[in-house]
This record gives C-alpha cells, structure tokens and sequence, in this order.
C-alpha cells in the first residue's frame, strides 16, 4: 500500500467532498458574484432585447397590413374615378344624341339628320381627344403587327402598296403612348 503521507496536501482542499463547508475566501466570493451577475444581466438584456425586437416585428406586421388595405381601397376608388370622370365627359354628347333623335324623328330630311350625326360626332371626338385618345393613321403605311392586325391580302391597286397597308376595317387608336385598340387592315400583296 502506498503512503498517505506521502502526497502533499492542499490546506484548502479536504479530502472529503462530504466535508467542504462552504467556505469561501473573498476573492472566490466576488469572482462568482460577477460572473452570476454578467450573466444575470446578459439574460435580462437578451430577453428585454428580444422582447422589443418581438414587438417592433408585431407592430411592423400590422402596419404592412394597413397598408396593404389602404393601397387596395384606393386603388378600387382611383378606377372607379377614373371611369366616372370619363363618363361625366361623354354625358354632353349623349345629351346630343337625345336631341338629334328627339329634333328628327318626324323629319324626312336626310341632310338634316346628317348635320345632326356630324355635330355629336365632332363633339365625340373632340372629347376624346381631350381624354388622350387618338387614332392611328395607317392607311398606305408600312404594316407592323404591334400596330396592326392583318385581315386578309389584296392584290395591290398600284406597285408602291405592294406589302403595304391598302384599307382600313376598324380604326386603331392609341391613349397617350399605348395602343388600347389595334387597326384592323387590308395589305396588298
């Protein structure tokens, strides 16, 4: 058996773990309490941190979805304004019409009821145009298919219509840059 004398013992060690009291000296002391109070205080700061970042996430959700509601409604409001101030432009042309149909019905005077048609047209026009709308000029042109629609060929009356635009079925028009409505033409061939 070995010697018990033999190995150095340490003034603060005990031999038995059942035997430690508890002691601690002051330095031991104050080197715990720091390191239980950074992390005490980490703890409190990671938790009061991600208890804020939780809420400014919250509020953000709901702020987006404010916004996704107002953006909607207005948007739902801008189109049906837009076609109300349309309409409230074109009502004086109908009112034209009621009074064309109204002034002619008993009339047997073709030209009478052509001024009348000319005038609304005009007007029509006018206030379309007003609006952004304006048509394409096509006719004698060269066809571009983001332009035109091609209806059928012809042979071509002279040689410069040759792969040209010779007639126009259905006017196209543009509002402002964009073309709403594309011409419906005839090339020759």
């Amino acid at each position: 058996m070995a010697d018990d004398n033999n190995v150095p013992q340490d003034d603060n060690l005990a031999a038995d773990p059942e035997q430690v009291t508890g002691e601690m000296t002051d330095n031991e002391a104050s080197v715990l309490t720091d390191g239980e109070d950074t992390a005490k205080a980490e703890d409190t700061t990671s938790e009061g941190e991600l208890k804020e970042l939780k809420d400014k996430y919250l509020r953000l959700a709901a702020e987006f979805e404010n916004y996704k509601r107002r953006t909607t409604k207005e948007r739902a409001d801008l189109f049906k304004t837009a076609n109300q101030e349309l309409m409230v432009a074109l009502l004086p042309a109908l009112d034209d019409f009621e009074r064309a149909r109204t002034f002619t019905k008993d009339t047997e005077d073709a030209n009478a009821v052509r001024e009348s048609i000319d005038i609304i047209y005009n007007k029509l026009q006018k206030t379309l145009n007003q609006k952004g709308l304006a048509p394409m000029e096509v006719k004698g042109g060269a066809f571009d298919p983001d332009l035109h629609e091609a209806i059928t060929q012809i042979p071509a009356p002279s040689e410069e219509l040759k792969g040209k635009i010779v007639d126009e079925v259905e006017r196209g028009y543009y509002l402002g840059d964009k073309v709403i409505r594309h011409a419906k033409v005839v090339l020759g061939s």
